[in-house]
């Protein structure tokens, strides 16, 4: 849906997670092999599945909460499920530079949650937003300078926003496209 490059580090792995479901179409890449290979989610497990489904719609509602909307649905939330997370520090012996990391890298949501946490050290985590166009919803990292960006696509949802509010400003007479005359001061006649 976007024109817009990939999230940073670990955020790429959550931007993906979300955009595996397109609200327009209805189209959920959890549904195909390639999608649940993609996330490490074996064939035939549909618990995991639906746990990974119950994860991209609580980042949905968060990515939402950073650009300023309200949630598109009620959901468990985030910090919930993160907490579920087994994480550990590990400091690199070379640099001394430390950081979390998943106890196992299997489980998506250890990963989700090392990327959340690498991304709120770097600063990056309020950049990553969903889309505010209610079909679209689609995740993006917000690179404009004053981090307010609203659209995954200004050609595409933006657009669309900017036109339906143009529309609704315009009079009521002219959208139904029964343009009325201005009425015009008449002199009455002389016989």
């Amino acid at each position: 849906m976007s024109e817009r490059s990939a999230a940073p580090g670990g955020l790429v792995l959550v931007q993906d997670l979300v955009n595996t479901l397109d609200l327009e179409s209805g189209a959920d890449t959890l549904d195909t092999a390639d999608g649940r290979a993609r996330f490490g989610l074996p064939e035939g497990d549909a618990a995991g599945v639906g746990s990974a489904r119950t994860l991209r719609e609580a980042l949905r509602a968060t990515l939402l909460a950073h650009a300023g909307h309200p949630p598109h649905r009620a959901v468990v939330p985030l910090g919930t499920l993160l907490a579920q997370a087994p994480l550990v520090v590990t400091v690199d012996p070379a640099d001394g530079s430390a950081a979390l990391a998943p106890v196992d890298r299997g489980p998506l949501l250890s990963r989700v949650a090392a990327a959340v946490a690498e991304a709120v050290a770097a600063g990056t985590w309020t950049r990553l937003k969903a889309c505010e166009a209610a079909d679209c919803h689609w995740a993006y990292y917000d690179r404009s300078p004053a981090g307010r960006g609203r659209w995954c696509s200004m050609q595409v949802c933006g657009a669309r926003a900017k036109m339906r509010r143009y529309r609704s400003k315009r009079p009521q007479q002219e959208q139904a496209g029964t343009r009325q005359e201005p009425e015009r001061a008449t002199e009455p006649r002389e016989p």
